[in-house]
């Protein structure tokens, strides 16, 4: 029988490139395939400077963004904001958003998803 896992590092992660995205490596922490989770998932995100989400959607679940490093611009429901260490957006399920990191720097976000998003294509609306 296989040990439960409680405790993640990012370091032992291996880091993907979402779909949708543009110089983007993302690393699940919390997910079903890393401890089992099944109604949430939490996904570090470091974006290079300029890059980003492009505009898209997910049906039938709900994004939170905490600006961890760096600054960001975010687009969602009509309305802008810039982002920097500490802030946090929401996005509704279907509302259409886009994400860019600011500066020089890249940006460093924890993304939450509810339910897990598992970065499947049935999950994004473009």
């Amino acid at each position: 029988m296989t040990k439960k896992r409680f405790f993640v590092r990012k370091g032992e992660v291996k880091g993907y490139h979402p779909a949708n995205h543009t110089g983007t490596t993302n690393r699940r922490l919390i997910g079903r395939d890393i401890v089992g989770s099944q109604h949430v998932e939490v996904v570090h995100g470091t974006l290079e400077p300029g890059e980003g989400a492009l505009p898209h959607a997910h049906p039938d679940l709900e994004q939170v963004c905490y600006v961890l490093a760096g600054r960001i611009n975010v687009k969602v429901g009509g309305q802008e904001a810039e982002l920097m260490t500490g802030d946090c957006c929401f996005f509704p399920a279907e509302e259409a958003h886009v994400v860019v990191a600011l500066g020089d720097t890249p940006a460093e976000l924890l993304v939450i998803y509810a339910p897990p998003y598992e970065e499947n294509p049935a999950k994004v609306i473009r």
